[in-house]
């Protein structure tokens, strides 16, 4: 499934709801979901600057495609980079790099969160694009 078919069916999955609790409530439901990451990478490397609540993402990189393993100590904040993995793991590096997130103003995220939520969500797209662009470069050096 490609970045934007992905996006289309959470804006999908949203739609069904017009009340902003209910898609919090989808939100936690679908951090509930995010499989755990292995104690071990819950380390300073791996964690997002920028976020008020603590977040680490590792990225896995098979010369093809990163898939990414994340988790949070906040539910809402699990469930937002469990939707950033959806749409992001599996892809190859040039496909995130140049990945429109149009989902996140479509289901209207972005509008309903905290000025400091909004700006760890900026940080983990920023940080899962900065591991694309590091595997990127480093596919073109080897």
């Amino acid at each position: 499934m490609t970045i934007s078919e992905v996006q289309d069916k959470i804006i999908e999955e949203f739609s069904f709801f017009d009340d902003w609790m209910d898609k919090y409530n989808l939100l936690i439901e679908m951090g509930k979901d995010l499989p755990p990451i292995d104690p071990k990478y819950k380390v300073k490397d791996y964690l997002i600057e920028g976020c008020q609540s603590k977040v680490w993402l590792r990225p896995e990189y098979n010369g093809n495609v990163i898939c990414f393993t994340a988790d949070s100590d906040a539910i809402i904040t699990r469930g937002i980079v469990s939707l950033l993995i959806k749409v992001l793991s599996g892809h190859t590096p040039q496909e995130i790099i140049t990945a429109e997130l149009y989902f996140i103003d479509r289901i209207g995220l972005r509008q309903n969160l905290s000025p400091t939520r909004s700006n760890g969500l900026l940080s983990m797209v920023r940080q899962m694009k900065l591991y694309a662009m590091a595997y990127d470069a480093r596919q073109k050096i080897n």
